[in-house]
């Protein structure tokens, strides 16, 4: 699965789009990254609850960015148009927090691998979930 994923990256019909995608997410990660920390380490949140403060930020963040770059083709301009496309980026992104937030708890008390490490193997299970969902309903 992952060898397939990484051939569509450079030679599929939606290479372009799906590494855009992909450079998007990646951006967004870091960012998240950064805010969790900053959450969990400057503002003492737990782990958790910074976490899903900080995924919400960076859904807004994402959709701005995917919708004037990555999903230019299908790009909503209008206000109305725009804000729908919001709300269903945060549905279907919203639909994975769960399992963010799930896989971030399993391996941070279960596995006891450090947050920001289980956070990062988080996003990357869930970002497939999300492009999925993503560019077949929000762009589709």
């Amino acid at each position: 699965m992952f060898r397939g994923f990484v051939r569509e990256l450079y030679s599929g019909p939606i290479a372009p789009q799906l590494r855009r995608f992909v450079a998007v997410g990646t951006f967004a990660a870091g960012v998240q990254m950064v805010l969790l920390w900053t959450f969990v380490d400057w503002i003492d949140l737990h782990y958790l609850f910074g976490a899903v403060i900080a995924i919400e930020i960076t859904i807004v963040l994402s959709y701005v960015l995917n919708n004037a770059w990555t999903f230019q083709a299908d790009r909503k301009t209008g206000p109305i148009e725009y804000l729908v496309g919001l709300g269903k980026t945060n549905l279907v992104r919203g639909t994975a927090i769960p399992i963010q937030l799930a896989v971030l708890g399993l391996f941070v008390e279960w596995l006891y691998v450090p947050y920001l490490v289980a956070n990062a193997i988080a996003i990357v299970i869930s970002g497939i979930y999300r492009y999925v969902l993503d560019a077949r309903w929000t762009w589709g």
